[in-house]
């Protein structure tokens, strides 16, 4: 029997739940790193290290929320899919 839109969208919940909490913390930290480095540069080039630094913290705080809300999301999809 081929695989239904149901299981592919369980097996996406399960692949973030599994690399969802490393892939997060690895932004937040890289991205605490880089705002470090930043501040160590002239002006002209630490806004767009502060800046890239941001978007990986931020990126992060994205990641663990659809981690966390990984569960609900792939219960709500299954439930409109069928």
């Amino acid at each position: 029997m081929a695989p239904t839109i149901v299981d592919l969208v369980q097996s996406i919940e399960q692949t973030l739940r599994t690399l969802g909490p490393a892939i997060s913390v690895i932004l937040i930290v890289l991205g605490a790193i880089t705002y470090g480095l930043a501040q160590t540069q002239p002006a002209e080039n630490r806004g767009k290290w502060q800046s890239m630094a941001m978007g990986m913290i931020i990126g992060g705080i994205i990641v663990a929320a659809l981690t966390g809300a990984a569960q609900a999301i792939a219960g709500s999809a299954s439930t409109w899919l069928t």
